[in-house]
């Protein structure tokens, strides 16, 4: 010791302690979420010792003031945070760091649009991120790639490439990032589109025109793809214009495809599809919209199985989620509709366990599970702690005190809010 002493000063000594506490410090099973619906594509966390109640400034670690509103969620790698947002007319990307610094912001487009008065704006899709590079999408069609650092790699829009949109509240599909892969869906009155792109470069991989017979405001999609990927098959979810269908990862060709989501003979003109599929443990959980009907699909379905009993494995006649995206974890599916009543249905046949009112608001949010809870996020700000399981129990309500549409984001042994003015992080002190 006396040598070591002689060989190190006291600030050395001080500051290789206090790394090594920092180290150990970390959650030993820290993840990252590197794009919307988290690591696994299906709103859940392995992440353990999270908090379970806050309020405006208790167990607030930071709060990053933002430039203007946005539903995109953020993405997390590492000790960097990323996110879309408006800034008056202007549409940014801006960089942060797990300390709340703000890092850098770049510019991505102009022409912010305001959309339903409040519900939300040209910064709706959420950025993703593969350690390295960040990308990210805007309503207006800006779809670009850029370094750690903030250095620009390639941009293009995505309306020059592939057409004009003609959608009634603008693009706000997420891509999906996937090896070196982002796949698009642009589902409008103009173009049924599926695309592959090359992450480092922009360019095509390939394109996939999806077929579909839906007629007006059924044509409009504003849900995302989903992948899904076991040992045996792998392929990407495409919902909406009244179908979801499945497609090959290698060239976009039709696997699957699932209607009897419009009724028959009632044909509802108005029926656009905004939450998005997830798929887990075997099974496609399909919602629809406006109190429609909720598919339990098999993963191995092949072709057009609408009117076949073939790959359905349950359904579900009504009390769809509108907005929020279901969630399925340990057996159990969660579907959180947009006036905050909470379904838990059991994922191996569909039955219903509880239907449960949290808070008697708006959800816009999708709900997120990790350390044994579920997280339902109104557009007032309340986060609604419920206790995972075949038996309801809310565990706690925490007033957040500003407007949220973004879905929550854990890493790092934190919960990060993007609301409409802030960036929160919230962590146990």
């Amino acid at each position: 010791m006396r040598q070591f002493a002689r060989s190190y000063s006291p600030a050395v000594v001080f500051a290789a302690v206090l790394t090594a506490f920092c180290v150990f410090d970390e959650p030993a099973n820290a993840e990252n979420w590197p794009q919307w619906r988290g690591p696994r594509n299906d709103g859940t966390s392995t992440e353990a010792g999270l908090p379970t109640t806050w309020s405006a400034t208790e167990n607030v670690l930071w709060k990053l003031k933002l430039p203007g509103p946005a539903g995109a969620t953020p993405c997390v790698w590492g000790d960097r945070i990323f996110l879309t947002s408006a800034k008056e007319q202007d549409l940014v990307l801006i960089c942060a760091d797990t300390s709340g610094k703000l890092l850098w912001e770049r510019k991505l487009g102009t022409g912010d649009e305001t959309v339903r008065g409040d519900e939300g704006n040209s910064a709706s899709p959420s950025p993703s991120t593969d350690g390295k590079h960040v990308w990210a999408m805007l309503s207006t069609g800006e779809l670009a790639c850029y370094d750690f650092d903030g250095n620009p790699v390639w941009q293009f829009n995505l309306q020059d490439r592939y057409g004009k949109f003609s959608i009634q509240f603008g693009m706000t599909s997420t891509p999906v990032l996937d090896g070196d892969k982002l796949y698009i869906q642009l589902l409008h009155t103009n173009y049924y589109l599926l695309s592959a792109i090359d992450k480092l470069t922009g360019k095509d991989i390939w394109k996939h025109e999806r077929q579909s017979d839906a007629k007006a405001e059924c044509e409009h999609s504003y849900a995302s793809p989903v992948l899904y990927r076991d040992d045996k098959t792998e392929f990407l979810l495409v919902h909406g214009c009244d179908y979801v269908t499945a497609h090959s990862l290698k060239d976009g060709s039709e696997i699957f495809r699932a209607g009897g989501l419009n009724p028959e003979g009632k044909y509802n003109m108005t029926l656009r599809f905004v939450a998005s599929p997830v798929a887990a443990e075997g099974l496609v959980v399909v919602p629809s919209a406006k109190n429609g009907p909720v598919l339990g699909l098999s993963v191995n379905a092949k072709g057009d199985i609408t009117k076949s009993a073939e790959g359905h494995v349950w359904r579900r006649d009504d009390n769809t989620p509108d907005v929020p995206s279901p969630l399925v974890h340990d057996g159990l599916v969660y579907l959180c509709r947009e006036n905050g009543i909470l379904i838990c249905l059991d994922a191996k046949t569909g039955e219903q366990l509880y239907y449960e009112r949290t808070h008697s608001q708006r959800h816009r949010a999708s709900p997120v599970y990790a350390d044994g809870k579920i997280y339902l996020t109104a557009r007032d700000g309340m986060v609604t702690v419920v206790k995972a399981g075949r038996k309801f129990e809310v565990l706690a309500s925490n007033e957040t005190g500003e407007a949220i549409s973004a879905s929550p984001v854990i890493s790092g042994g934190r919960i990060y809010l993007r609301t409409y003015d802030s960036l929160i992080a919230i962590g146990n002190k």
